[in-house]
Formats: C-alpha cells, sequence, structure tokens
C-alpha cells in the first residue's frame, strides 16, 4: 500500500475493514488479510500524520511560535 493516496482516503478505506471484519462474515484467511491490510494503513496513516505535525512546527517557528503542547485527551491540553 503506497502513499499516494491521502490520508482521509486511507482513513475511509481502514473504517471499511473494520466494518467487514466486525460484520463476522470473513473467513480466517480473509480476515488475517484484511489485519495484515488495516496494520500498513494505520502505518501510513500515522506516517502522514507526523508528516503534517512537522509541517505545523516547522511553519510555527518560522513565524516566531515556539511555544509547544501536546494534545490529549480528544485534542484538549493538559
Amino acid at each position: 500500500m503506497a502513499n499516494e493516496q491521502d490520508f482521509e482516503q486511507q482513513l475511509k478505506q481502514l473504517e471499511e475493514l473494520v466494518t467487514r471484519m466486525e460484520s463476522g462474515e470473513l473467513s480466517l484467511e480473509a480476515s488475517l488479510q484484511a489485519f495484515e491490510q488495516g496494520v500498513q494503513l494505520t502505518r501510513n496513516c500515522q506516517q502522514l500524520l507526523n508528516q503534517a505535525e512537522q509541517r505545523v512546527s516547522r511553519l510555527q517557528e518560522s513565524q516566531g511560535q515556539v511555544s509547544f503542547e501536546p494534545l490529549t485527551n480528544g485534542g484538549q491540553t493538559d
């Protein structure tokens, strides 16, 4: 699975895989293949999120804003 797809496309594909797996209609082999594909999609999405975070950080640094607080609890800071 290459990173040609954007984040939203990959996330939608991941959601569809989860729905298929939760339906209970897949064979064991098909479930394993779906799981492997889901793991790869998850990695791709995480990589895209990390890249976006780095871009935001660089933009903030270039604007003189260097105060960063990690987001937790559904996007709310501690």
